[in-house]
Protein backbone atom coordinates (compact mmCIF):
# COMPACT_ATOMS: atom_id res chain seq x y z
CA UNK A 1 0.00 0.00 0.00
CA UNK A 2 1.32 3.43 -0.95
CA UNK A 3 2.15 5.66 1.99
CA UNK A 4 -0.24 8.57 2.38
CA UNK A 5 1.59 11.93 2.38
CA UNK A 6 1.24 13.15 5.96
CA UNK A 7 2.22 16.46 7.60
CA UNK A 8 1.84 18.01 11.04
CA UNK A 9 0.65 21.63 11.36
CA UNK A 10 0.77 23.78 14.48
CA UNK A 11 -1.62 26.72 14.29
CA UNK A 12 -1.21 29.12 17.22
CA UNK A 13 -3.77 31.84 17.74
CA UNK A 14 -4.02 34.55 20.37
CA UNK A 15 -6.29 32.43 22.57
CA UNK A 16 -5.45 28.82 21.77
CA UNK A 17 -3.23 26.54 19.75
CA UNK A 18 -3.87 23.37 17.79
CA UNK A 19 -1.85 20.50 16.39
CA UNK A 20 -3.45 18.97 13.31
CA UNK A 21 -2.48 16.08 11.07
CA UNK A 22 -2.98 16.53 7.34
CA UNK A 23 -3.22 13.47 5.09
CA UNK A 24 -3.50 13.75 1.31
CA UNK A 25 -5.56 10.77 0.21
CA UNK A 26 -6.55 9.53 -3.23
CA UNK A 27 -10.32 9.05 -3.33
CA UNK A 28 -9.95 6.85 -6.43
CA UNK A 29 -6.86 5.10 -7.83
CA UNK A 30 -5.01 7.58 -10.00
CA UNK A 31 -7.88 9.99 -9.56
CA UNK A 32 -8.69 13.10 -7.52
CA UNK A 33 -7.28 13.68 -4.07
CA UNK A 34 -8.61 15.04 -0.82
CA UNK A 35 -6.96 16.55 2.23
CA UNK A 36 -8.09 14.96 5.48
CA UNK A 37 -7.35 16.92 8.64
CA UNK A 38 -7.44 15.56 12.18
CA UNK A 39 -6.96 17.60 15.33
CA UNK A 40 -4.75 15.66 17.73
CA UNK A 41 -3.97 18.28 20.37
CA UNK A 42 -5.52 21.56 21.50
CA UNK A 43 -4.24 23.85 24.22
CA UNK A 44 -4.93 27.30 25.68
CA UNK A 45 -2.67 30.24 24.95
CA UNK A 46 -3.04 32.43 28.01
CA UNK A 47 -0.89 35.55 28.43
CA UNK A 48 0.94 36.17 31.70
CA UNK A 49 0.97 39.51 33.48
CA UNK A 50 4.19 40.24 35.36
CA UNK A 51 4.22 43.62 37.10
CA UNK A 52 3.17 46.27 34.57
CA UNK A 53 3.80 44.10 31.51
CA UNK A 54 1.88 41.46 29.58
CA UNK A 55 3.88 38.54 28.18
CA UNK A 56 3.41 35.35 26.17
CA UNK A 57 4.01 32.04 27.92
CA UNK A 58 6.47 31.14 25.16
CA UNK A 59 8.09 28.21 26.93
CA UNK A 60 4.67 26.79 27.73
CA UNK A 61 3.83 26.99 24.01
CA UNK A 62 7.05 25.15 23.19
CA UNK A 63 6.09 22.40 25.62
CA UNK A 64 2.64 22.09 24.00
CA UNK A 65 4.28 21.82 20.57
CA UNK A 66 6.49 19.02 21.89
CA UNK A 67 3.36 17.32 23.23
CA UNK A 68 1.75 17.62 19.79
CA UNK A 69 4.78 16.04 18.11
CA UNK A 70 4.81 13.22 20.64
CA UNK A 71 1.07 12.58 20.23
CA UNK A 72 1.38 12.43 16.43
CA UNK A 73 3.75 9.47 16.60
CA UNK A 74 1.98 7.84 19.56
CA UNK A 75 -1.23 7.80 17.50
CA UNK A 76 0.53 6.00 14.70
CA UNK A 77 0.95 8.84 12.23
CA UNK A 78 4.20 9.22 10.31
CA UNK A 79 4.44 12.91 9.41
CA UNK A 80 7.21 13.82 6.99
CA UNK A 81 7.43 17.36 8.31
CA UNK A 82 5.93 19.89 10.68
CA UNK A 83 5.45 23.65 10.48
CA UNK A 84 4.21 26.45 12.73
CA UNK A 85 2.05 29.48 11.98
CA UNK A 86 1.23 32.18 14.54
CA UNK A 87 0.07 35.77 14.88
CA UNK A 88 2.44 38.48 13.60
CA UNK A 89 4.72 41.17 15.09
CA UNK A 90 5.84 39.58 18.39
CA UNK A 91 9.37 38.31 18.91
CA UNK A 92 12.08 36.97 21.17
CA UNK A 93 15.68 38.16 21.45
CA UNK A 94 18.55 35.67 21.37
CA UNK A 95 21.96 36.41 22.92
CA UNK A 96 25.44 35.42 21.73
CA UNK A 97 25.17 32.11 23.60
CA UNK A 98 21.99 31.24 21.73
CA UNK A 99 19.73 31.76 24.73
CA UNK A 100 16.43 33.61 25.00
CA UNK A 101 16.66 37.00 26.69
CA UNK A 102 13.68 37.54 28.98
CA UNK A 103 10.04 36.71 28.29
CA UNK A 104 8.57 37.93 24.97
CA UNK A 105 6.06 40.75 25.27
CA UNK A 106 2.42 40.33 24.26
CA UNK A 107 1.24 42.67 21.51
CA UNK A 108 -1.45 44.00 23.86
CA UNK A 109 1.16 45.18 26.37
CA UNK A 110 0.76 48.90 26.95
CA UNK A 111 4.42 49.87 26.58
CA UNK A 112 3.77 51.15 23.04
CA UNK A 113 0.95 53.57 23.89
CA UNK A 114 1.47 56.91 22.17
CA UNK A 115 4.38 55.73 20.03
CA UNK A 116 2.46 55.71 16.74
CA UNK A 117 1.93 59.44 17.10
CA UNK A 118 5.45 60.06 18.39
CA UNK A 119 7.22 58.29 15.54
CA UNK A 120 4.86 59.67 12.91
CA UNK A 121 5.76 63.18 14.12
CA UNK A 122 9.46 62.35 14.32
CA UNK A 123 9.90 60.52 11.02
CA UNK A 124 6.82 61.50 9.00
CA UNK A 125 3.82 59.26 8.43
CA UNK A 126 4.33 59.41 4.68
CA UNK A 127 7.89 58.13 4.95
CA UNK A 128 6.95 55.38 7.40
CA UNK A 129 4.21 54.13 5.12
CA UNK A 130 6.22 54.40 1.92
CA UNK A 131 9.01 52.34 3.48
CA UNK A 132 6.84 49.69 5.16
CA UNK A 133 3.43 49.67 3.47
CA UNK A 134 1.84 48.85 6.83
CA UNK A 135 -1.18 50.04 8.74
CA UNK A 136 -0.01 52.04 11.77
CA UNK A 137 -0.87 49.66 14.60
CA UNK A 138 0.64 50.35 18.05
CA UNK A 139 1.77 46.75 18.49
CA UNK A 140 3.91 46.55 15.32
CA UNK A 141 7.41 45.23 16.00
CA UNK A 142 8.94 48.63 15.26
CA UNK A 143 7.01 50.30 18.09
CA UNK A 144 7.78 47.47 20.52
CA UNK A 145 11.51 47.78 19.84
CA UNK A 146 11.37 51.57 20.10
CA UNK A 147 9.58 51.25 23.46
CA UNK A 148 12.38 48.99 24.69
CA UNK A 149 14.96 51.47 23.39
CA UNK A 150 13.27 54.36 25.22
CA UNK A 151 13.19 52.27 28.40
CA UNK A 152 16.95 51.58 28.05
CA UNK A 153 16.27 47.85 28.03
CA UNK A 154 19.55 45.96 28.55
CA UNK A 155 18.10 43.13 26.46
CA UNK A 156 18.66 45.17 23.28
CA UNK A 157 22.35 45.58 24.07
CA UNK A 158 22.76 41.88 24.80
CA UNK A 159 20.75 40.66 21.80
CA UNK A 160 22.43 39.13 18.79
CA UNK A 161 19.34 38.01 16.84
CA UNK A 162 15.64 38.87 16.75
CA UNK A 163 13.34 35.96 15.99
CA UNK A 164 9.64 36.46 15.36
CA UNK A 165 7.35 34.05 17.21
CA UNK A 166 7.17 31.12 14.72
CA UNK A 167 10.86 31.56 13.89
CA UNK A 168 11.67 31.49 17.61
CA UNK A 169 9.72 28.26 18.11
CA UNK A 170 11.38 26.73 15.03
CA UNK A 171 14.75 27.67 16.55
CA UNK A 172 13.88 25.91 19.79
CA UNK A 173 12.97 22.78 17.79
CA UNK A 174 15.95 22.72 15.41
CA UNK A 175 18.69 24.90 16.88
CA UNK A 176 18.73 26.84 13.58
CA UNK A 177 17.80 30.50 13.21
CA UNK A 178 15.76 31.72 10.27
CA UNK A 179 13.36 34.55 9.45
CA UNK A 180 10.31 33.72 7.35
CA UNK A 181 9.23 36.30 4.73
CA UNK A 182 5.56 36.81 5.63
CA UNK A 183 6.43 37.41 9.28
CA UNK A 184 9.17 39.89 8.33
CA UNK A 185 6.58 42.01 6.53
CA UNK A 186 4.56 42.46 9.76
CA UNK A 187 7.38 44.30 11.55
CA UNK A 188 7.12 47.75 9.87
CA UNK A 189 10.89 47.47 9.44
CA UNK A 190 10.77 45.65 6.09
CA UNK A 191 10.64 47.71 2.89
CA UNK A 192 8.19 46.02 0.49
CA UNK A 193 9.27 48.08 -2.52
CA UNK A 194 12.91 47.06 -2.09
CA UNK A 195 11.99 43.64 -0.68
CA UNK A 196 14.68 44.11 1.95
CA UNK A 197 15.11 45.18 5.56
CA UNK A 198 14.93 48.94 6.06
CA UNK A 199 18.36 49.39 7.62
CA UNK A 200 18.39 53.22 7.47
CA UNK A 201 15.14 53.30 9.47
CA UNK A 202 16.53 50.84 12.02
CA UNK A 203 19.64 52.95 12.43
CA UNK A 204 17.54 56.10 12.75
CA UNK A 205 15.68 54.50 15.63
CA UNK A 206 18.89 53.45 17.31
CA UNK A 207 18.33 49.76 16.55
CA UNK A 208 21.05 47.39 15.40
CA UNK A 209 20.35 46.14 11.88
CA UNK A 210 22.42 43.03 12.62
CA UNK A 211 19.48 41.70 14.68
CA UNK A 212 17.57 40.82 11.53
CA UNK A 213 18.23 37.75 9.40
CA UNK A 214 17.70 37.65 5.64
CA UNK A 215 14.15 36.35 5.11
CA UNK A 216 13.49 32.92 3.62
CA UNK A 217 10.42 31.99 1.58
CA UNK A 218 7.65 29.69 2.80
CA UNK A 219 8.49 26.07 2.08
CA UNK A 220 12.13 26.42 3.12
CA UNK A 221 13.40 23.57 5.28
CA UNK A 222 14.70 25.05 8.54
CA UNK A 223 16.20 21.80 9.79
CA UNK A 224 15.47 18.60 11.67
CA UNK A 225 14.36 18.17 15.27
CA UNK A 226 17.41 18.35 17.53
CA UNK A 227 18.79 15.09 18.88
CA UNK A 228 17.90 16.30 22.38
CA UNK A 229 14.21 16.74 21.50
CA UNK A 230 14.08 13.43 19.65
CA UNK A 231 15.53 11.68 22.69
CA UNK A 232 13.21 13.53 25.06
CA UNK A 233 10.10 12.63 23.07
CA UNK A 234 11.20 9.27 21.73
CA UNK A 235 10.41 10.22 18.13
CA UNK A 236 12.24 9.75 14.81
CA UNK A 237 13.72 12.43 12.58
CA UNK A 238 11.24 15.11 11.55
CA UNK A 239 11.77 18.01 9.15
CA UNK A 240 10.74 21.48 10.31
CA UNK A 241 9.50 23.63 7.42
CA UNK A 242 8.90 27.37 7.30
CA UNK A 243 5.18 27.67 6.66
CA UNK A 244 3.44 30.80 5.48
CA UNK A 245 4.19 31.55 9.10
CA UNK A 246 1.89 34.55 9.58
CA UNK A 247 -1.47 32.91 10.31
CA UNK A 248 -3.46 35.51 8.36
CA UNK A 249 -1.55 34.85 5.17
CA UNK A 250 -1.60 31.12 5.81
CA UNK A 251 -5.39 31.31 5.94
CA UNK A 252 -5.48 33.45 2.79
CA UNK A 253 -3.46 30.77 0.99
CA UNK A 254 -6.28 28.29 1.68
CA UNK A 255 -9.19 30.47 0.47
CA UNK A 256 -11.13 28.33 -2.06
CA UNK A 257 -11.69 31.15 -4.54
CA UNK A 258 -12.77 30.44 -8.11
CA UNK A 259 -11.26 33.66 -9.46
CA UNK A 260 -7.74 35.08 -9.11
CA UNK A 261 -9.36 38.35 -8.04
CA UNK A 262 -11.21 37.82 -4.76
CA UNK A 263 -11.78 39.42 -1.38
CA UNK A 264 -11.40 37.44 1.83
CA UNK A 265 -12.02 37.89 5.52
CA UNK A 266 -10.05 35.83 8.03
CA UNK A 267 -12.35 35.84 11.05
CA UNK A 268 -11.16 35.14 14.56
CA UNK A 269 -9.82 37.16 17.47
CA UNK A 270 -8.88 39.63 14.75
CA UNK A 271 -10.70 40.17 11.48
CA UNK A 272 -8.39 40.62 8.48
CA UNK A 273 -10.09 41.73 5.28
CA UNK A 274 -8.06 41.89 2.11
CA UNK A 275 -7.20 40.80 -1.40
CA UNK A 276 -4.15 39.22 -3.00
CA UNK A 277 -1.87 41.22 -5.31
CA UNK A 278 1.44 40.55 -7.01
CA UNK A 279 3.06 43.78 -5.82
CA UNK A 280 2.50 46.10 -2.84
CA UNK A 281 0.25 49.12 -3.29
CA UNK A 282 1.99 52.11 -1.71
CA UNK A 283 0.10 55.20 -2.90
CA UNK A 284 -1.14 57.94 -0.53
CA UNK A 285 -4.74 56.68 -0.67
CA UNK A 286 -3.64 53.41 0.96
CA UNK A 287 -2.03 55.41 3.76
CA UNK A 288 -5.11 57.61 4.12
CA UNK A 289 -7.41 54.61 4.45
CA UNK A 290 -4.98 52.87 6.83
CA UNK A 291 -4.46 49.62 4.92
CA UNK A 292 -1.48 47.27 5.08
CA UNK A 293 0.64 45.48 2.52
CA UNK A 294 1.70 42.12 3.96
CA UNK A 295 3.69 39.36 2.33
CA UNK A 296 1.91 36.18 1.27
CA UNK A 297 2.56 32.82 -0.32
CA UNK A 298 4.71 32.70 -3.44
CA UNK A 299 6.19 36.14 -2.79
CA UNK A 300 2.79 37.79 -3.29
CA UNK A 301 1.50 40.78 -1.34
CA UNK A 302 -1.89 41.21 0.26
CA UNK A 303 -3.63 44.53 0.60
CA UNK A 304 -5.57 44.18 3.82
CA UNK A 305 -6.85 45.87 6.90
CA UNK A 306 -6.78 44.71 10.51
CA UNK A 307 -10.17 44.99 12.21
CA UNK A 308 -10.51 44.37 15.94
CA UNK A 309 -12.65 41.25 15.40
CA UNK A 310 -14.20 38.83 17.85
CA UNK A 311 -11.73 39.88 20.54
CA UNK A 312 -14.42 42.33 21.66
CA UNK A 313 -16.95 39.54 22.20
CA UNK A 314 -14.33 37.26 23.78
CA UNK A 315 -13.45 39.93 26.32
CA UNK A 316 -17.11 40.59 27.12
CA UNK A 317 -17.62 36.88 27.70
CA UNK A 318 -14.62 36.80 30.04
CA UNK A 319 -15.94 39.73 32.10
CA UNK A 320 -19.44 38.24 32.28
CA UNK A 321 -17.98 34.95 33.51
CA UNK A 322 -16.07 36.81 36.23
CA UNK A 323 -19.43 38.16 37.35
CA UNK A 324 -20.92 34.67 37.44
CA UNK A 325 -22.87 35.02 34.17
CA UNK A 326 -21.60 32.04 32.19
CA UNK A 327 -22.92 31.42 28.68
CA UNK A 328 -21.62 29.46 25.70
CA UNK A 329 -21.14 31.30 22.42
CA UNK A 330 -24.29 29.72 20.91
CA UNK A 331 -26.25 30.93 23.96
CA UNK A 332 -24.85 34.45 23.54
CA UNK A 333 -25.78 34.43 19.86
CA UNK A 334 -29.30 33.23 20.70
CA UNK A 335 -29.71 36.13 23.13
CA UNK A 336 -28.51 38.56 20.45
CA UNK A 337 -31.00 37.21 17.90
CA UNK A 338 -33.85 37.89 20.31
CA UNK A 339 -33.04 41.60 20.67
CA UNK A 340 -33.86 44.73 18.69
CA UNK A 341 -31.82 45.26 15.52
CA UNK A 342 -29.47 48.24 15.05
CA UNK A 343 -30.17 49.73 18.47
CA UNK A 344 -26.55 50.72 19.15
CA UNK A 345 -23.38 50.64 17.03
CA UNK A 346 -19.67 51.01 17.77
CA UNK A 347 -16.45 51.42 15.84
CA UNK A 348 -14.68 48.11 16.58
CA UNK A 349 -11.33 49.71 15.77
CA UNK A 350 -11.52 52.48 18.34
CA UNK A 351 -8.35 51.97 20.39
CA UNK A 352 -10.41 52.08 23.58
CA UNK A 353 -11.39 48.49 22.72
CA UNK A 354 -7.78 47.29 22.41
CA UNK A 355 -7.39 46.17 26.04
CA UNK A 356 -9.86 47.87 28.41
CA UNK A 357 -10.41 46.85 32.01
CA UNK A 358 -14.04 46.01 31.26
CA UNK A 359 -15.16 45.59 27.64
CA UNK A 360 -18.94 45.71 28.35
CA UNK A 361 -18.53 48.97 30.26
CA UNK A 362 -16.33 50.39 27.48
CA UNK A 363 -19.02 49.58 24.90
CA UNK A 364 -21.68 51.22 27.07
CA UNK A 365 -19.52 54.32 27.51
CA UNK A 366 -18.88 54.57 23.75
CA UNK A 367 -22.61 54.40 23.01
CA UNK A 368 -23.41 56.96 25.71
CA UNK A 369 -20.74 59.39 24.48
CA UNK A 370 -22.03 59.08 20.89
CA UNK A 371 -25.67 59.77 21.74
CA UNK A 372 -26.89 56.20 21.38
CA UNK A 373 -28.81 53.97 23.78
CA UNK A 374 -26.51 51.97 26.01
CA UNK A 375 -26.90 48.19 25.73
CA UNK A 376 -28.98 47.10 28.73
CA UNK A 377 -28.60 43.35 28.45
CA UNK A 378 -26.02 40.80 27.41
CA UNK A 379 -28.01 40.08 24.25
CA UNK A 380 -28.06 43.76 23.27
CA UNK A 381 -24.30 44.01 23.81
CA UNK A 382 -23.61 40.94 21.65
CA UNK A 383 -25.89 42.20 18.88
CA UNK A 384 -24.19 45.60 18.99
CA UNK A 385 -20.80 43.92 18.52
CA UNK A 386 -21.85 41.63 15.66
CA UNK A 387 -23.81 44.25 13.72
CA UNK A 388 -20.96 46.74 14.12
CA UNK A 389 -18.43 44.21 12.83
CA UNK A 390 -20.59 43.42 9.79
CA UNK A 391 -20.98 47.12 8.96
CA UNK A 392 -17.24 47.67 9.42
CA UNK A 393 -16.61 44.81 7.00
CA UNK A 394 -18.73 46.57 4.38
CA UNK A 395 -16.84 49.81 4.86
CA UNK A 396 -13.45 48.12 4.54
CA UNK A 397 -14.56 46.00 1.56
CA UNK A 398 -15.68 49.12 -0.28
CA UNK A 399 -12.42 50.85 0.59
CA UNK A 400 -10.46 47.88 -0.80
CA UNK A 401 -12.46 48.14 -4.02
CA UNK A 402 -11.77 51.86 -4.17
CA UNK A 403 -8.03 51.28 -3.77
CA UNK A 404 -7.73 48.42 -6.26
CA UNK A 405 -10.33 49.49 -8.83
CA UNK A 406 -11.94 46.05 -8.51
CA UNK A 407 -15.55 45.16 -7.73
CA UNK A 408 -15.73 41.87 -5.86
CA UNK A 409 -18.64 39.49 -6.44
CA UNK A 410 -18.82 38.61 -2.75
CA UNK A 411 -16.69 37.86 0.26
CA UNK A 412 -14.92 34.64 1.25
CA UNK A 413 -14.91 34.18 5.03
CA UNK A 414 -12.57 31.64 6.61
CA UNK A 415 -11.35 30.87 10.12
CA UNK A 416 -12.94 30.05 13.44
CA UNK A 417 -15.23 33.08 13.41
CA UNK A 418 -17.37 31.56 10.63
CA UNK A 419 -18.80 29.18 13.23
CA UNK A 420 -20.79 32.23 14.39
CA UNK A 421 -23.53 31.89 11.77
CA UNK A 422 -25.28 35.07 12.91
CA UNK A 423 -22.15 37.07 12.08
CA UNK A 424 -22.05 35.45 8.63
CA UNK A 425 -25.73 36.31 8.03
CA UNK A 426 -25.13 39.87 9.22
CA UNK A 427 -22.08 40.22 6.96
CA UNK A 428 -24.03 39.14 3.86
CA UNK A 429 -26.77 41.60 4.76
CA UNK A 430 -24.32 44.43 5.38
CA UNK A 431 -22.32 44.03 2.16
CA UNK A 432 -25.38 43.23 0.05
CA UNK A 433 -23.59 40.34 -1.66
CA UNK A 434 -23.05 36.64 -1.09
CA UNK A 435 -20.74 35.47 1.66
CA UNK A 436 -19.00 32.12 1.13
CA UNK A 437 -17.72 30.49 4.30
CA UNK A 438 -15.15 27.73 4.83
CA UNK A 439 -12.89 26.17 5.73
CA UNK A 440 -12.80 26.81 9.49
CA UNK A 441 -9.19 25.65 9.96
CA UNK A 442 -7.91 27.75 7.06
CA UNK A 443 -4.62 28.78 8.73
CA UNK A 444 -3.69 25.18 9.53
CA UNK A 445 -4.71 24.09 6.02
CA UNK A 446 -2.55 26.78 4.41
CA UNK A 447 0.28 25.56 6.64
CA UNK A 448 -0.26 22.00 5.35
CA UNK A 449 -0.36 23.09 1.70
CA UNK A 450 3.08 24.67 2.02
CA UNK A 451 4.46 21.49 3.56
CA UNK A 452 2.89 19.32 0.84
CA UNK A 453 4.35 21.55 -1.85
CA UNK A 454 7.75 21.43 -0.15
CA UNK A 455 7.47 17.62 -0.14
CA UNK A 456 6.78 17.53 -3.87
CA UNK A 457 3.13 16.49 -3.59
CA UNK A 458 1.71 19.75 -4.98
CA UNK A 459 3.08 21.54 -8.02
CA UNK A 460 2.17 24.95 -6.62
CA UNK A 461 -0.19 26.68 -4.21
CA UNK A 462 -2.92 26.97 -6.85
CA UNK A 463 -3.04 23.20 -6.99
CA UNK A 464 -3.37 23.40 -3.21
CA UNK A 465 -6.43 25.65 -3.57
CA UNK A 466 -8.01 23.06 -5.86
CA UNK A 467 -7.29 20.44 -3.19
CA UNK A 468 -9.11 22.63 -0.62
CA UNK A 469 -12.14 22.92 -2.91
CA UNK A 470 -12.29 19.15 -3.28
CA UNK A 471 -11.88 18.53 0.45
CA UNK A 472 -14.02 20.96 2.45
CA UNK A 473 -17.66 22.10 2.20
CA UNK A 474 -18.46 25.73 1.47
CA UNK A 475 -21.61 27.42 2.80
CA UNK A 476 -23.28 30.38 1.10
CA UNK A 477 -25.12 33.21 2.86
CA UNK A 478 -27.30 35.44 0.68
CA UNK A 479 -28.08 39.04 1.64
CA UNK A 480 -31.42 39.71 3.31
CA UNK A 481 -33.28 42.78 4.69
CA UNK A 482 -31.41 45.09 2.37
CA UNK A 483 -33.33 48.26 3.12
CA UNK A 484 -32.74 47.85 6.86
CA UNK A 485 -29.03 47.20 6.37
CA UNK A 486 -28.72 50.15 3.99
CA UNK A 487 -30.30 52.47 6.57
CA UNK A 488 -28.01 51.07 9.26
CA UNK A 489 -24.97 51.65 7.07
CA UNK A 490 -25.95 55.28 6.54
CA UNK A 491 -26.11 55.66 10.33
CA UNK A 492 -22.80 53.88 10.67
CA UNK A 493 -21.09 56.19 8.18
CA UNK A 494 -22.32 59.18 10.17
CA UNK A 495 -21.01 57.61 13.35
CA UNK A 496 -17.61 57.02 11.75
CA UNK A 497 -17.60 60.48 10.19
CA UNK A 498 -16.87 58.91 6.82
CA UNK A 499 -18.65 60.12 3.70
CA UNK A 500 -20.02 57.45 1.33
CA UNK A 501 -17.54 56.33 -1.33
Amino acid sequence: MTNIPTVLAFDLGAGSGRALIGEMEEIAPGGSRQLKITEIHRFPNVPVRIGEHLHWNTLGLLQEIKTGISKAFQLGYKPESCAIDTWGVDFGLIDANGELLGIPYHYRDRQTEGLVEELSAKLGAERLFAESGLQFMPFNTMYQLYAMKKANSPKLDAAETLLLTPDLLNYFLTGRKACEFTMATTTQLYDPAKRAWNKPLMQGLGLSDSLFLEPVQPGTEIGQLTEEIRAELGVPRLKVIAAVSHDTESAAAAVPASSPSFAYLVSGTWSLLGTQMQEPLLNPDVLKLDFSNEGGAGGSYHLLKNIMGLWILQECKRIWEQRGETFSYPQLVAQAEATEAFRSLIDPDDLRFMNPDSMPEEIAAYCRENGQPQPRTIGETVRCILESLALKYRMVLEQAEQLTGTVFAGLHMVGGGIQNELLCHFTAGAIGRPVWTGPVEASAIGNMLVQLQAGGYLADMQEGVELVKASFPISTYEPEQQSEWQNAYARYQQLMEVMPC
